[in-house]
């Protein structure tokens, strides 16, 4: 379990995290977003000891990191994949951590063959391609067999099978009843593998739910329906603070009803349906919607290269940095 409670870093005038607190608990998958610039980074070197607070506390699973007699078996991180000694093999990196903890070389094997890396585990780090180096540093963070695993943008540099490995192998370990905490901007990536969300933004906590409630509190309150009997059925739903738009000759998009209550009182009247659907938003559209005014950095319209066509110009639209 991680628990952060008023962490507050500054750096002369400049304030990365404010009166911060959340926590991320064992068994689920916690996903940590924000903006650039919203105190991401600045937060998890906290949590690993890596910053002091200016002020608050981090601990994790009860102890602060510089704490731990043995934080590698306690909690494992990735902030930094290529953090490594590029003459080393990926074999020899992952002796070298394990000899500080005491960790024997069988488990060592067995993180390398959990990610992958067995038939290259003897090649030098520095010929690693980026996704090769995201491996290995998973297989580190995993190399003292970990409750508490933080990583920083997993999934940067890997392959389509890569994405589906680390996918299920974060949730895998939340199943096991290990505390997954992971930053990361891909969105549909986040949305496919985190139950619970803790959103920042320019150093302060927007909010802490699931990733079910997140989403249906950016989403409207609109139901679309598609009935041959579209008329009947608008007659039966009108009322008080219900909305009803006609968008097609047997589509209907329905506010201020709910999908049990339209079948219901289409089952009352007989009225066959083809569709009953409430419009939900995606991960990326609630989160971009929410934290609209905690981005920091925003492009600019982007000129036209000279010579240009009027009808040719596009303009960049300001949004979050990836």
């Amino acid at each position: 379990m991680i628990e952060a409670r008023g962490l507050t870093k500054r750096y002369g005038e400049k304030v990365a995290v404010e009166d911060l607190s959340f926590t991320a608990r064992p068994g689920v998958v916690t996903g940590f977003l924000g903006p650039n610039g919203a105190g991401k980074s600045t937060t998890m070197r906290m949590i690993l000891g890596l910053d002091r607070p200016t002020r608050g506390e981090v601990r994790v699973n009860g102890l602060r990191y510089q704490d731990m007699t043995d934080p590698l078996c306690q909690v494992g991180a990735l902030l930094e994949a290529r953090a490594v000694h590029t003459g080393r093999s990926a074999r020899n990196h992952l002796l070298a951590l394990a000899q500080t903890h005491g960790i024997s070389a069988r488990r060592v094997d067995e993180v390398i063959g959990l990610a992958g890396l067995t038939d290259v585990a003897g090649r030098r780090v520095g010929g690693f391609s980026l996704g090769m180096g995201q491996r290995l540093g998973i297989a580190s963070a995993l190399l003292g067999d970990p409750a508490t695993i933080i990583l920083d943008e997993p999934v940067n540099g890997l392959d389509p099978e890569g994405i589906r490995w680390i996918r299920n192998l974060l949730s895998q370990l939340a199943t096991e009843g290990r505390t997954v905490f992971l930053s990361s901007h891909l969105m549909s990536e986040m949305a496919l593998v985190a139950t619970h969300l803790v959103v920042v933004g320019r150093g302060r906590l927007i909010a802490q739910t699931s990733v079910a409630d997140f989403i249906a509190a950016a989403s409207p309150n609109t139901v679309r329906v598609r009935s041959p009997q579209a008329i009947p059925l608008r007659e039966a739903l009108a009322g008080h603070g219900v909305t009803i738009t006609a968008t097609g000759e047997d589509t209907l998009e329905i506010t201020g009803r709910t999908n049990e209550e339209i079948g219901e009182a289409a089952r009352a009247c007989g009225i066959a349906l083809y569709e009953l659907t409430r419009h939900q938003v995606s991960l990326e559209d609630a989160f971009m919607d929410l934290t609209r005014d905690a981005v920091e950095y925003h492009a600019t319209n982007a000129p036209a290269p000279a010579g240009a066509s009027a009808g040719r110009r596009s303009a960049a639209h300001a949004g979050v940095a990836a």
